[in-house]
């Protein structure tokens, strides 16, 4: 009979080819090596990592993609779409492009973004939400709460003016609410939801592959946009990026430039835990 003892250098093994692939599926040894269906996580310690995940990708997105295209003469546009649009999605709707996709996965994770100060008034942050997110506002620490009306944990993360585009953008649309925001405001909160209170190794890594297949889906849709523009100037797309030029990344080069951004810290988080290893 095998027993099992902890160790964190089998888990840097398995969890660094996870977190920093390309693919991001779980490799075949570690399913001998991890006990994959312990409830090591509490939800709150997932929501963490896929939420500092999501926060480098838009970052990297609203700087690398949207700020850096925009001098080159790219458009982005909420009704980007379009037919007749000739444009790539605004950050706010690269996120809801995420969420979109993660809700058609088998994976139960909500993800959505709200603010007090909302473009869209279907965002506007109600009920308990909007009692958090004055805590949120006024000390930037995230928020967790049990949704009894959903039946969900339910956490909310700081969402940050962090570029120049977002906050022009905002000041200066039709539907605006608030025409004086500026760098470093927090601008409304990310809430991500999920049914369980703890999640085994298998589930966590489920949901870090949910959010990065989503944000593969969103920005292959905006590619797809620009191979159909007739005209507007057409970027390069390859691995050139960040060089300057005219080009973009491929949705390759995009997810594993966030993913050596992010992976230290996911692991970190993973490599507090330990994990069972199999032992004569």
């Amino acid at each position: 009979m095998k027993n099992l003892k902890f160790t964190k250098f089998a888990l840097v093994l398995s969890l660094t080819k996870i977190l920093t692939s390309c693919g991001g599926s779980m490799p075949e040894e570690s399913a001998t090596e991890i006990a994959i269906n312990d409830k090591a996580f509490s939800v709150e310690e997932v929501l963490e990592m896929v939420a500092s995940e999501n926060d480098v990708t838009r970052t990297l997105y609203t700087k690398g993609i949207v700020g850096a295209g925009k001098k080159q003469g790219l458009k982005f546009d909420e009704d980007w779409q379009d037919d007749e649009v000739e444009a790539g999605p605004l950050p706010a709707l690269f996120l809801r492009g995420i969420s979109s996709d993660i809700r058609k996965s088998s994976v139960p994770l909500g993800l959505y973004l709200g603010s007090d100060f909302p473009i869209n008034a279907s965002n506007k942050l109600e009920g308990k939400q909007a009692e958090l997110f004055k805590k949120i506002k006024a000390n930037q620490k995230p928020q967790f709460f049990y949704d009894e009306s959903q039946k969900l944990h339910t956490a909310m993360f700081a969402d940050m003016a962090m570029a120049a585009p977002c906050v022009n953008c905002h000041n200066d649309h039709k539907n605006t609410t608030k025409k004086d925001w500026k760098l470093g405001d927090v601008m409304g909160a990310t809430t991500w939801q999920y049914p369980s209170d703890s999640l085994s190794y298998k589930e966590a890594i489920g949901v870090l592959n949910a959010y990065r297949n989503g944000t593969k889906a969103i920005y292959n849709a905006y590619l797809a946009e620009i191979a159909n523009f007739k005209n507007s100037p057409k970027p390069a797309i390859g691995n050139t990026w960040p060089s300057k030029g005219f080009n973009l990344p491929t949705a390759e080069v995009f997810i594993d430039s966030v993913r050596k951004l992010t992976s230290y810290k996911s692991l970190e988080i993973l490599v507090k835990k330990g994990v069972p290893v199999a032992s004569n």
